[in-house]
């Protein structure tokens, strides 16, 4: 098995209720978004351009998935240069609004993390992150793969899942 696989599979087995599932497609976002929010402070300057904590921290998540698979670090990529762009258009908005950023942005982590909580009362399980905290990294890729498999794309590492995580409740 590959490295991706057997991280999946571990990730997997505390994600089989499909109503857990559920509240990460949500929760996760909201968290990685939260975090992006709140990492988004400026750095350095190189050649004019503003270099943030979450622009770094995008890239050397973005490395770690491109050593698990170089296609789904191009995906995961492409959500979290989405997500930079969203704080970077909404960030000004909230300023203009007189609203905190730093409150708004950690009220949404906060939500987040309720959502993934309500979904492992329904699993029955503690976060995996409990047990290994490279479950922090490989939730957000775990939530595209599962949507992934609601496409019927990867039936094949869908059902490596499957195999060593067991079936979906």
């Amino acid at each position: 098995m590959s490295k991706l696989e057997i991280l999946l599979s571990q990730y997997g087995k505390y994600h089989r209720s499909r109503k857990n599932i559920l509240t990460h497609f949500f929760g996760i976002p909201l968290i990685v978004l939260a975090i992006v929010g709140l990492t988004f402070v400026p750095l350095w300057q190189v050649s004019g351009i503003t270099i943030t904590l979450s622009a770094l921290l995008g890239v050397m998540l973005c490395l770690y998935y491109l050593f698990l698979s170089p296609l789904f670090a191009l995906m995961m990529s492409i959500v979290i240069a989405g997500f930079y762009y969203t704080v970077f258009i909404v960030n000004p908005m909230l300023i203009e609004a007189e609203i905190a950023t730093t409150l708004f942005w950690a009220g949404m982590f906060f939500v987040g993390w309720v959502l993934q909580f309500i979904g492992h009362y329904f699993e029955g399980k503690k976060p995996a992150f409990v047990d290994d905290l490279i479950g922090l990294a490989i939730g957000p890729l775990f939530v595209l793969v599962e949507f992934l498999f609601l496409l019927g794309l990867f039936k094949e590492l869908e059902n490596t899942i499957i195999n060593n995580a067991g079936e979906y409740k």
